[in-house]
């Protein structure tokens, strides 16, 4: 048998967590299982009711971006090879689920240092900044994002109570310029993700005024 499979390699999307400053990897969370279906809303940033006639055209900036999608995550497959799994075995998959909490709460530390600021005597105390985190959905889909919305299903448990099924629901806004601006690292990988998609749309097919059944413009 020579292992060879026709089967296609899958690549696992999932969300990346690098340092705003440096550009450094903190961590990658990679999807147990690529959800079947993911959505994408665009709000468009015109001029608004009321504008000028002049305005009509015009676009304020690039359109704000949003995806939504459910993940499962589930320990059946670990929990067929114990000996192989031993935090799966002790913990379920709530090690997982912590992983994906980090995306919208400061860290415990972060937390106690504010309060020793405060109790210091400091006047301002600047909002925590977190780790910049990247949707990857694929070599042409790399977006700096902020969690809008996040909600666990847990839906099975071993007999110790540690969930062993999930369903995650997230919802993810791209950051623009808009948010990040130019300089920031984040600004910068917003523009590399508006220009590959500008690529794609290139490789698409172009038609004339055939195509619509239309001669020309009236």
């Amino acid at each position: 048998m020579s292992g060879y499979s026709q089967s296609p390699r899958i690549v696992k999307g999932g969300i990346v967590l690098v340092d705003p400053a440096s550009a450094q990897v903190r961590r990658v969370i990679a999807l147990q299982y690529n959800p079947e279906k993911l959505s994408r809303s665009l709000q468009v940033q015109g001029a608004g009711e009321g504008a000028d006639r002049s305005e009509a055209l015009r676009l304020k900036g690039p359109a704000i971006e949003t995806f939504r999608l459910e993940a499962d995550i589930d320990a059946a497959d670990q929990l067929e090879f114990p000996d192989q799994h031993a935090n799966v075995v002790a913990a379920g998959i709530a090690p997982q689920l912590a992983v994906l909490e980090s995306l919208v709460n400061p860290s415990a530390a972060a937390l106690l240092a504010g309060k020793a600021l405060a109790a210091a005597g400091t006047l301002e105390i600047a909002p925590m900044e977190s780790a910049l985190a990247l949707f990857v959905w694929g070599a042409n889909r790399i977006a700096p994002v902020r969690v809008t919305e996040f909600s666990i299903s847990e839906e099975a448990f071993d007999p110790a109570l540690n969930p062993i099924n999930a369903k995650v629901n997230l919802s993810l806004r791209v950051l623009s310029i808009d948010d990040l601006g130019f300089d920031h690292k984040g600004g910068g990988l917003f523009m590399a993700y508006l220009q590959s998609r500008e690529k794609l749309a290139a490789k698409a097919a172009t038609f004339g005024f055939d195509a619509l059944g239309i001669g020309g413009l009236p």
